[in-house]
């Protein structure tokens, strides 16, 4: 395969990845929502960040060892089964009823940077994908290192591109998502969305 083929072979596969509905595109949508779109966009880099953090581990060897070590793979599974809970659960006992930084949920509270990583970190399939996936498209005789990052940083850019793109959309339906019914309605169903992917990430398997 060569450069240009590995290029556009893994962009075509990351977009189509990135599109498909996720907890990633479910965060960013109810924190545009409910939080606008500078802590949208605060959330989306956190979930860039933990790609570049997966590129990371991966690029060193690390993912590999989360690949085929049972235990590693429980752990981080556990912790973000438990991550994901805990959001959920914030959601569903105390949505929001209105866009006020005073109006006393805790769920709105924090740095959504760090919610956006954590979210991404903890979820071991992202390690398992990147691990499975990133080396099929590495040119033969080309640095592992080097187009590691290559290639995760063209999955970055497109994922920035779609959080926009979601950020943007909702701008346009602002009026609408800031009546208080629709607000609390959002967010329990957020909240139920995030239980659900806890859920399947507790069960899941390699």
């Amino acid at each position: 395969m060569s450069v240009t083929d590995s290029l556009l072979a893994f962009s075509l596969a990351a977009l189509l990845l990135t599109l498909t509905p996720g907890l990633d595109t479910a965060l960013i949508l109810r924190t545009a929502c409910a939080e606008g779109g500078r802590k949208a966009f605060q959330a989306a880099i956190g979930i860039d960040t933990g790609c570049f953090i997966w590129g990371a581990l991966v690029a060193l060897g690390l993912g590999a060892l989360l690949a085929v070590s049972e235990l590693a793979y429980t752990i981080l599974k556990i912790c973000g089964a438990g991550y994901l809970c805990w959001l959920g659960l914030q959601l569903l006992r105390r949505p929001r009823s209105s866009f006020s930084e005073n109006d006393g949920n805790t769920s709105s509270q924090g740095n959504w940077f760090v919610k956006g990583m954590l979210g991404n970190v903890l979820n071991p399939k992202m390690g398992i994908f990147y691990v499975s996936f990133l080396p099929q498209f590495i040119p033969a005789g080309h640095s592992p290192l080097i187009w590691t990052f290559i290639l995760v940083s063209i999955h970055v850019l497109i994922g920035t591109l779609w959080s926009v793109t979601l950020i943007m959309s909702t701008h346009f339906a602002s009026g609408i998502l800031k009546k208080s019914r629709v607000i609390r309605a959002m967010d329990r169903a957020t909240g139920g969305l995030f239980l659900c992917f806890a859920a399947r990430l507790a069960f899941s398997t390699r």
